[in-house]
């Protein structure tokens, strides 16, 4: 990133950085692409009342006023002022009623844009920062499998990025209704509270989660100490998560005669598809991890947290779930699921701690030489002639000496330079790498592989 920049949090790439963070987001695009997800762009401002749907991330959201309006903006409800948006999923919920007669439902798109949060900059957190988001919204109902099939969809996208320097990530996953059935069924009322306690335990550690429970949530230490038993499972197999989940509930006295079980249950049955579908297809791509929480209040199904191997520190870099109620039109509802990847946080990673960066600065593959700007025309036509053929080409800004243009390609990464013809001398082509200079023709030179194109490397 830029040194010395004046605002914390507001990240700005140098071009052989940009480059990585624009061939990540060409990858993610083929990847959903190729599952048959669409691409929008929402506007990059919501009303408060939209932005409000999302709970505590409402102390995060930047509000807009217009210079005229500075003094004066306690006069405006929040819910009528505009702020900017800080994730894609609320966007795309208005988006989606106010086009519902022109989208085909279940309605799958990918969206790439800026968010903004107001939160405090760290590194790989920032102010504004890109998200890549794919959803799945049905009409009415949404079909369980989805919350299958998204989770992997992501694994093999994040897959695809392993070459630009992205760790092998893992997918974990827990249910909305497992945790709040076992909550309710231990006689806890304030789920909200206690799910977004339990989210906060990785950052604050168990014995701080059990005091805020007790403190807040009104949970006796039974309670807390069931509720963290119960974030403490971990399984790779449905199997497996059926048996710890049946002994924890054995252990409180929770049985199938509680009026909450049943709920519990729905959510252990939604969760070990998602587990047993995932080690089907991708063995240990997905695991169930029931502290995984979600903290916003919008979840009702399945949530899901990424974690890339090696980058604890990092912590989740995709993150998302299972929404039936954020979306609705009146007594109508637009249900579901979707996953959210922390882009400019992942590319921190991969530009920083990866050591990805591009193979040179410029995208162009040649330079062409300019003898005296009364021959500048005749550059200009070579460089067409280049470009027509698919090569990128760029041409000295100015007549200097050779010896002078040659600097400025390698100044830029560019390795070759193109010498036109002049008093009788042939085209000429040098490689500025190797050293060597051939004759060229125009309609049939081609670089070598190796230079043909701008690239990603890792240190």
């Amino acid at each position: 990133m830029a040194k010395g920049a004046s605002l914390s949090g507001f990240p700005e790439w140098l071009p052989e950085e940009r480059f990585v963070e624009q061939q990540a987001m060409d990858t993610l695009r083929s990847v959903f692409s190729l599952h048959g997800f669409q691409g929008i762009e929402t506007r990059a401002v919501e009303l408060g009342s939209s932005l409000l749907k999302k709970g505590e991330t409402s102390k995060e959201i930047y509000l807009l006023s217009r210079l005229q309006e500075v003094g004066s903006e306690n006069d405006t409800p929040v819910e009528d002022r505009m702020g900017l948006h800080f994730d894609l999923t609320v966007p795309l919920s208005r988006y989606v009623v106010e086009h519902s007669g022109d989208l085909v439902f279940p309605f799958k798109r990918w969206q790439m844009q800026k968010v903004w949060r107001g939160e405090r900059p760290q590194e790989g957190r920032f102010r504004e920062f890109t998200q890549a988001d794919i959803d799945v919204v049905g009409n009415g109902q949404l079909p369980d499998h989805y919350e299958v099939e998204l989770p992997l969809i992501m694994v093999e996208a994040l897959e695809a990025l392993r070459p630009l320097g992205c760790p092998k990530a893992t997918v974990h996953a827990n249910n909305r209704k497992l945790s709040e059935g076992f909550y309710r069924a231990i006689g806890l009322t304030d789920i909200e509270g206690v799910l977004r306690t339990i989210d906060k335990i990785d950052k604050i550690g168990p014995d701080e989660v059990v005091r805020e429970l007790k403190e807040t949530c009104s949970a006796n230490d039974t309670q807390a100490q069931a509720c963290l038993a119960l974030a403490q499972i971990t399984a790779t197999s449905g199997r497996q998560l059926r048996e710890s989940f049946d002994q924890l509930c054995a252990s409180v006295e929770v049985t199938a005669a509680n009026e909450h079980y049943a709920l519990a249950m729905e959510g252990i049955a939604t969760l070990e598809k998602i587990v047993d579908g995932a080690a089907a297809i991708r063995p240990g791509a997905v695991i169930a991890d029931l502290k995984i929480a979600r903290g916003l209040d919008y979840y009702t199904g399945s949530v899901y947290e990424t974690f890339l191997d090696g980058a604890a520190s990092l912590g989740s870099i995709c993150s998302g779930g299972r929404y039936d109620n954020l979306a609705t039109q009146g007594s109508h509802t637009y249900p579901g699921v979707g996953l959210s990847i922390g882009l400019s946080r992942l590319v921190s990673h991969m530009l920083h701690v990866s050591g990805a960066h591009a193979n040179r600065q410029s995208p162009a593959s040649i330079l062409v030489a300019v003898w005296d700007e009364a021959h500048r025309a005749q550059s200009d036509a070579i460089a067409r002639a280049l470009r027509t053929r698919g090569i990128a080409t760029d041409v000295a800004p100015a007549a200097q000496k050779i010896g002078k243009q040659i600097r400025h390609a390698d100044r830029l990464g560019i390795p070759y330079v193109w010498f036109p013809a002049f008093e009788g001398q042939p085209e000429e082509v040098k490689n500025i790498v190797t050293g060597e200079q051939i004759e060229a023709d125009v309609a049939s030179w081609l670089p070598e592989e190796q230079y043909a194109t701008q690239h990603v490397v890792l240190d």
